[in-house]
């Protein structure tokens, strides 16, 4: 099995763990069937060459109709249920979703079956998430570290208005990961991504030795 190392220069958010994954090999095409997979209506996925700086990258953008609903922990357990993924994918996905949960519920006082996903409810959510999880099956994954991540800071406008960054789920998420401020005013770090490193990363820091492999072509 293989390992991939997350080094987050910038931070960690869903698109930008999807935009790795097809730079890393995985066909676009398949990323783009994941709302049909998923069973989502009113949803595209849309995966650009970019550029940023003097370098070459891929820009992966969740486009949908919908506005941010109010869901709960179940609601995205039963479209996770229903969806045409490998097993272990679906599982992990859950894995992911109740960490947000979890989080989110001793944020805002309440217990993970009562809490509402906001944000991180919506469909690109739900697509970041499972689409990284199944990029890395695909991929044949079997481990996954990562590095220190910078948090960014300022605030950020959300459901609940003006918070600070990290967000608070965030913080929470990460807590015991290496993590600092900076270096720019801004949100580096999203829940979504937060949740993902949090469930799948063995470990944080320097990777482990390794082979670099060229993406296909």
């Amino acid at each position: 099995m293989k390992h991939a190392h997350f080094d987050c220069v910038s931070g960690i958010a869903g698109d930008m763990a999807l935009g790795a994954l097809v730079s890393s090999g995985w066909p676009a095409a398949e990323l783009q069937e994941l709302p049909c997979r998923l069973h989502l209506d009113g949803v595209a996925i849309e995966v650009a060459n970019v550029r940023r700086g003097a370098f070459a990258a891929t820009h992966v953008t969740v486009r949908s109709a919908e506005e941010h609903p109010h869901r709960h922990l179940h609601h995205v357990e039963a479209i996770l249920e229903r969806a045409e993924l490998p097993a272990a994918v679906r599982d992990r996905a859950k894995q992911v979703f109740r960490r947000l949960a979890e989080a989110e519920a001793e944020v805002h006082g309440t217990t993970v079956h009562k809490v509402h996903f906001h944000e991180v409810g919506a469909v690109d959510a739900i697509v970041d998430i499972a689409g990284t999880l199944l990029g890395l099956h695909a991929l044949g994954v079997g481990s996954v570290s990562a590095s220190a991540l910078p948090l960014g800071g300022g605030f950020v406008d959300s459901s609940h208005g003006r918070i600070p960054v990290p967000a608070p789920a965030t913080a929470l998420l990460l807590r015991g990961a290496p993590v600092r401020g900076g270096p720019v005013e801004a949100e580096l770090v999203t829940p979504t991504g937060a949740a993902l490193l949090a469930t799948l990363a063995g470990s944080w820091g320097a990777p482990p030795a390794f082979r670099l492999m060229a993406a296909p072509s």
